[in-house]
């Protein structure tokens, strides 16, 4: 009896684990890295050289060393402020021992600006460097070469150094996505830990020019506004602590293609029971184009920001602050309003509150490459576009999805020409034995640059495609749409493609 007992006992233990393991999605990690590097590039003629520094995302994608990502690069030094490219990285790292490791790299991409003889805006940036390991974070330094290639005058080889910071993340199956479980559903599964703490904020800026800000041609500005549109990510390292990535387009004020992007960090302060939050903030980054003059293009900005909110995770902010050179050639008054999207991911509990219900949610990242049928050019005849191009979607419900996207051209004698929109799409039920969807898009927001005919640069995207299975990660997408700017002669077909990266990520659930 006791033996049959005993057997009860276990069978209906594995079935309780079996069931478990069924219903709730596995929870997965990727290893990756965060890096920051910086290169001297030799200029055409007696031109000062262009400091280029890059933020880049990297997957680890095999247990030899091999790595993948993506990679922003901008003017910070020389006369070429505005500067920007857009590229997809990858790469074998080889330990020599437990500290010393050799990488080789590649990265290509797309972009250009600020005068610059960038031709079409195609360009190849490999690198062979050595590097030493702390465990905590990488340095690394070496040999690496630039090459513009699309009729670009462009060409360097220099010494290039680096940091790396391992920035691994957790998450589950795509098919995951929009399922629900209660605290008690996850409690001693792999989602039983302190959840983590992301923010995404949509935002429009303004920079109100003052001091002896110029323009490229020497004429000092007086007074006027750049309208900007963009969007700021940040990561917590506490409840207060946290890192931001900011990226902003203009889309009214001055001629269209002004740019910056910033990486800083700051101290978020909550009271009213965490319905109200200040925020103090400190950036450093690369800015210009659209006819300023920011010399090298290394732009700071302190700002202070106040945050209400509205219901859910979204909040109402609002943020003053400065956007200037350290030597005050370029000197704004900043300000702007934005909608702020709290994400507390992949833990079922903070210090002081566990969560009642949860969702998951599914993210998409896309590299694509886009095709402008006969753009139309200022002073010169349309011809074909092409760009590299970053899109990031997240699922509001099965069917729809926020997206935001930036596009550099890299072929098509546009070099300077850049893109950032955002929108909202729609997705079909999968068909085809699970393996394809169909999608409609619309996007909106700053483009310019390059003498593409944008006007002062705002554009509207929408676009009709489908995607298709390679497997649990990744999907084929193509799509064909139009593009319309709005006081500019830009208006006329595309088509793009390219892969699709799908993950899950837990979140809290109102």
């Amino acid at each position: 009896m006791k033996k049959i007992v005993t057997l009860l006992l276990i069978l209906c233990i594995s079935q309780a684990s079996f069931s478990q393991s069924n219903g709730v999605p596995e929870k997965q990690k990727q290893t990756a890295f965060g890096k920051v590097d910086f290169l001297s590039i030799e200029m055409p003629g007696n031109e000062a050289n262009m400091g280029f520094t890059g933020i880049h995302y990297n997957l680890n994608l095999t247990d030899w060393g091999a790595y993948a990502g993506v990679g922003l690069y901008g003017a910070v030094t020389g006369i070429r402020g505005g500067f920007f490219t857009l590229g997809v990285n990858a790469g074998v790292k080889e330990y020599l021992s437990d500290r010393f490791f050799t990488d080789l790299g590649f990265h290509f991409g797309g972009g250009g600006g600020a005068g610059a003889p960038d031709g079409g805006g195609a360009f190849i940036l490999p690198h062979v460097n050595m590097g030493y390991d702390f465990k905590d974070f990488m340095v690394q330094a070496g040999w690496s070469y630039v090459n513009f290639f699309d009729g670009g005058a462009i060409k360097s080889s220099q010494f290039n150094v680096g940091i790396e910071i391992p920035l691994d993340y957790e998450y589950a199956n795509y098919k995951a996505s929009e399922q629900s479980f209660d605290n008690k559903a996850l409690k001693n599964s792999g989602w039983d830990q302190a959840a983590k703490k992301n923010s995404l904020l949509f935002h429009l800026n303004n920079l109100k020019i003052q001091g002896r800000t110029q323009r490229t041609s020497g004429q000092r500005y007086n007074g006027e506004t750049i309208r900007l549109a963009g969007f700021e990510f940040a990561s917590f390292f506490d409840e207060n602590w946290f890192a931001f990535l900011k990226v902003d387009g203009a889309y009214h004020g001055i001629q269209a293609g002004f740019m910056d992007v910033f990486l800083g960090a700051g101290y978020l302060y909550s009271f009213n029971q965490n319905r109200t939050n200040i925020l103090a903030k400190f950036s450093m980054g690369a800015g210009g184009g659209g006819g300023i003059e920011t010399n090298g293009g290394f732009l700071v900005q302190p700002d202070i920001s106040i945050e209400q909110k509205l219901f859910g995770d979204f909040f109402i902010a609002i943020n003053k602050g400065y956007v200037f050179s350290p030597n005050s050639d370029v000197n704004t008054s900043s300000y702007g309003l934005g909608l702020k999207y709290y994400i507390q991911r992949n833990g079922i509990f903070t210090a002081d509150q566990s969560f009642d219900n949860l969702v998951f949610k599914g993210i998409t990242v896309s590299m694509k490459h886009d095709l402008y049928f006969d753009a139309q050019r200022d002073n010169r005849s349309p011809k074909d576009l092409h760009q590299i191009s970053l899109q990031v979607d997240f699922d509001l419900s099965k069917r729809l999805y926020a997206a935001g996207q930036t596009s550099f051209a890299n072929f098509g004698e546009a070099g300077a020409y850049a893109e950032g929109l955002v929108g909202l799409g729609l997705r079909s039920k999968a068909f085809f034995n699970n393996s394809t969807k169909l999608f409609a898009q619309v996007l909106g927001g700053a483009a310019g640059g390059g003498g593409i005919s944008t006007g002062e640069g705002f554009i509207v995207k929408p676009s009709l495609g489908f995607s298709t299975k390679i497997n649990d990660q990744l999907n084929f997408r193509t799509a064909a749409g139009y593009v319309k700017a709005s006081g500019g002669g830009l208006s006329t077909t595309l088509v793009n493609f390219g892969l699709s990266y799908n993950i899950s990520l837990l979140k809290r659930s109102n």
